[in-house]
């Protein structure tokens, strides 16, 4: 158990004592891929450190819109879950299992204590807060500034494999761009028509990626 606290920049400085009571206070959790994570309107109760795989935490609209706002990756814990735990308040938005995932659980109880007497701890916890709100912020100021073609040629050369594909449906990069699911098909076939992608099914094969780079790279 004591294994996984090493995986946490901030954490492994905390004394051997504190060590000891995250670890016999907390326990490792599984989800399968696709699992709701946590959603608006639930109360937070334990504060999720992952371990293995990825969270997509996303926000709906009153019209249906989707909005992908980040990933949280292994190694790193979701500034939503800490918000609503600091502030005793409901999640406001979705946080799905994108891959199985294996993470570490921290109650709620063990959080407020170890933020109350641990130096340490409060700095991990803050550290990690405010680089998501920045990540936050990145994403306001492309939704608000930044072209959606280049935003799309950025998403795709983000997504694709080592082969350059990715499957993801016309509706699925919508919600990745935060925008309607008509402005992105008729990117990509503007990107078909210069001869940049292919277009399957529910997939994109990426056939000229220096075309999309030099977009994105477009002052």
């Amino acid at each position: 158990m004591q294994d996984w606290i090493s995986r946490f920049e901030g954490l492994d400085g905390l004394d051997e004592r504190l060590k000891r009571k995250l670890t016999a206070q907390s326990r490792i959790v599984t989800l399968k891929k696709g699992a709701r994570v946590f959603g608006p309107g639930a109360q937070a109760d334990r504060l999720l450190l992952l371990l293995e795989g990825t969270v997509r935490v996303q926000q709906h609209s009153e019209g249906g819109r989707e909005i992908v706002l980040y990933r949280v990756q292994a190694g790193e814990s979701c500034v939503l879950s800490t918000a609503t735990l600091l502030a005793y308040d409901a999640h406001a938005a979705e946080g799905v299992a994108e891959t199985d995932l294996r993470a570490a659980a921290i109650p709620r109880m063990v959080f407020d204590d170890l933020v109350a007497t641990s130096r340490e701890f409060r700095e991990f916890v803050f550290k990690s807060y405010s680089r998501r709100i920045r990540d936050l912020f990145f994403v306001i100021d492309e939704l608000a500034f930044r072209r959606v073609d280049i935003r799309l040629a950025q998403r795709l050369l983000d997504l694709m494999d080592a082969e350059g594909c990715l499957k993801a449906t016309h509706q699925q990069l919508a919600a990745e761009l935060g925008t309607a699911r008509e402005v992105i098909s008729r990117q990509l076939q503007e990107f078909q028509r210069r001869g940049w992608v292919k277009l399957a099914r529910g997939a994109v094969k990426i056939l000229d990626e220096d075309a999309l780079r030099d977009l994105v790279v477009t002052v």
